[in-house]
C-alpha cells in the first residue's frame, strides 16, 4: 500500500524549491510563489489519499501550483499586467538557464540572499522560505521575539516588491558577494537540526542537519578556495558526528563531557579534521567559521573529556571574539574559562550578559551550573527553574531538570 504522506513529504522535498524558483522568477512576488506552493502541497493532502497517488508527484504539484498562481492573478484586478504573464506558465517554451548552480534548493537560497537587503533580512527571509524553519525558529535563532521577526520578514517582502528587486538566477561571477548570506542560512538551519528549539518536533533533526550538510558540500564544489566554506563544512562535520551520543536511550541530553566518545562517527571527524588542518596549512586569517570548526577539532581529538585542551579552546574564543563580539561567542568563552580558570572566574563574565541575554534559555543554564559547582544550591535552583521555563527542547528540558532535581 503507498503511503500517500510520505510521497507527499518525498516530493515536497525534491520539488519544493523547483517551483517557488519558477513562479518567482515568472511574477517577480515572494507571496504568489509561496502561496501557490503552499496551496498545491494542501491539495495533494486532500486529494492524493482518495485519488491516489498521480504517476509523476512533482509535475502534478508543479503544474498544481501554477494554476493556483494564475487563478490568483486574475482575482487581483490591479495586477492585470501580471494576467498575460500568467497565461505564459504553462508554455512549452525552452527552460530558463539553470545559471551556475544545478541544485534547485541552492540555486533559490542564492538567489533569496540578494545583496540589496541588510543581511540579517535576506538570512531571515531565506530560512523563512527555503530553510524549513517557523517564524518562531526563526525569532528564537536571532534572540528575538517572534512578533518582530514577522515584522522583519514582512518589511524585506515589501522592499523587494517597492524597490522591484529582480529574483534572476545568479550567475558564478555573483557567488562570492551572496555566499556569507548562504552560509549564514545554512548554518542557522544545522543548528536548528542539531537541537530544535520547538516543543513539537524531534529533540534532533536529522533531516535538516543533513539538507544542510549536503548544500555545504555542493557550495564548497562551486567555491573550493573560500575558506569559511570549508570551516563550516567542518564544523556541521564535527558536530553531526556527535550526534549519536548526544540523546540518551530515555530521551534524555547527554552534555560532551557526559557523551560516550566510543559511539562517535570516526570518518566524519576525520575528514573535518583534514578539513581543518588544510585551513591552518593555507596561512590565512581564519574567518568566523574556521575558528568554530577548530574549536570542534579540539573537543573531538580528546579521547576523554579529561584530555580537552581547554587553553586552546579559550585561545580559540579569544580569536573569535575579536571578529564576533556577540553575548553568546562570549557566554561560550565563559563556559570554556570555567574548565580553565574556574567556575567563580567564569559565573563573573556570565553575570555581565545578563542584559542581552536575559531570555535565552541556554544564558541561565550556564550559570546554574556554575552555581552548582560554587555549591550556591538555592541559587541555581533558581537559575534551573528559568532555563527550564524558556527551553523548547523536550530532551534539554529533561536534561535540566533532572540537573535541577539532584541539588540538595
Amino acid at each position: 500500500m503507498v503511503d500517500v504522506r510520505a510521497a507527499i513529504t518525498q516530493a515536497h522535498r525534491a520539488q519544493w524549491a523547483r517551483v517557488v524558483a519558477a513562479l518567482t522568477r515568472r511574477f517577480g512576488d515572494l507571496d504568489v510563489a509561496e502561496e501557490a506552493a503552499a496551496e498545491a502541497f494542501a491539495t495533494a493532502v486532500e486529494r492524493w489519499p482518495v485519488d491516489g497517488v498521480p504517476p509523476n508527484p512533482g509535475g502534478w504539484l508543479t503544474t498544481t501550483a501554477q494554476r493556483k498562481a494564475i487563478d490568483r492573478i486574475r482575482r487581483e484586478n490591479k495586477r492585470d499586467d501580471k494576467h498575460k504573464e500568467a497565461q505564459m506558465v504553462l508554455d512549452d517554451g525552452p527552460p530558463e538557464p539553470l545559471g551556475a548552480i544545478e541544485d534547485d534548493r541552492l540555486r533559490l537560497i542564492f538567489t533569496c540572499c540578494h545583496p540589496a537587503l541588510a543581511m540579517e533580512t535576506r538570512v531571515a527571509l531565506t530560512l523563512r522560505m527555503l530553510g524549513g524553519l517557523t517564524v518562531s525558529e526563526i525569532a528564537r535563532a536571532f534572540l528575538v521575539r517572534e512578533s518582530a521577526m514577522e515584522q522583519r520578514i514582512t518589511r524585506a517582502k515589501a522592499k523587494i516588491k517597492a524597490a522591484r528587486v529582480p529574483y534572476r538566477v545568479p550567475a558564478a561571477e555573483d557567488l562570492p558577494a551572496r555566499v556569507s548570506g548562504v552560509l549564514s542560512v545554512l548554518f542557522l538551519v544545522f543548528n536548528e537540526g542539531y537541537l530544535a528549539t520547538g516543543p513539537d518536533t524531534d529533540p534532533v533533526r536529522h533531516d535538516l542537519t543533513a539538507e544542510a550538510i549536503r548544500l555545504t558540500r555542493l557550495i564548497r564544489e562551486l567555491l573550493p578556495a573560500d575558506g569559511e566554506v570549508a570551516g563550516l563544512l567542518a564544523l556541521m562535520l564535527l558536530t553531526e558526528a556527535r550526534r549519536a551520543a548526544r540523546i540518551s536511550a530515555s530521551g534524555e541530553l547527554v552534555s560532551l563531557g557526559e557523551q560516550d566518545r566510543g559511539a562517535w562517527d570516526v570518518a566524519l571527524i576525520a575528514e573535518g579534521h583534514r578539513l581543518v588542518r588544510e585551513r591552518l596549512a593555507a596561512r590565512v586569517a581564519p574567518g568566523r567559521y574556521q575558528i568554530l570548526a577548530a574549536i570542534g577539532a579540539v573537543h573531538t581529538s580528546a579521547h576523554d573529556v579529561r584530555d580537552t585542551d581547554w587553553s586552546q579552546i579559550v585561545a580559540l574564543y579569544d580569536q573569535l571574539v575579536r571578529l564576533d563580539a556577540s553575548p553568546i561567542v562570549a557566554l561560550n568563552r565563559a563556559v570554556a574559562v570555567a574548565e580553565l580558570d574556574g567556575p567563580e572566574v567564569a559565573l563573573a563574565a556570565v553575570d555581565r550578559l545578563g542584559d542581552p541575554l536575559g531570555g535565552y534559555h541556554a544564558y541561565h543554564a550556564a550559570r546554574a551550573d556554575l552555581l552548582r559547582r560554587l555549591g550556591r544550591s538555592r541559587e541555581s535552583r533558581a537559575a534551573y527553574d528559568q532555563a527550564i521555563e524558556l527551553a523548547g527542547n523536550t530532551a534539554e528540558i529533561a536534561y535540566l531538570t533532572r540537573r535541577r532535581d539532584q541539588l540538595g
